[in-house]
């Protein structure tokens, strides 16, 4: 689990948007991507994302 204090400091490398924690990924609902947290320690790459499934 990310510090909350940490989790308000941490946007989307892409978008710029605030991340919420998911299991052991921060997600990012507007660029559609999801970071991985490797080790108690995120991953905030675009290329390392996950890109989530687009909402019909």
């Amino acid at each position: 689990m990310i510090d909350e204090a940490l989790l308000k400091l941490l946007v989307c490398p892409k978008s710029k948007a605030p991340l919420k924690q998911v299991g052991n990924e921060l997600i990012c609902e507007e660029s559609g991507l999801a970071y991985p947290i490797e080790d108690g320690i995120p991953v905030l790459l675009e290329e390392e994302a996950r890109r989530l499934k687009e909402k019909k």
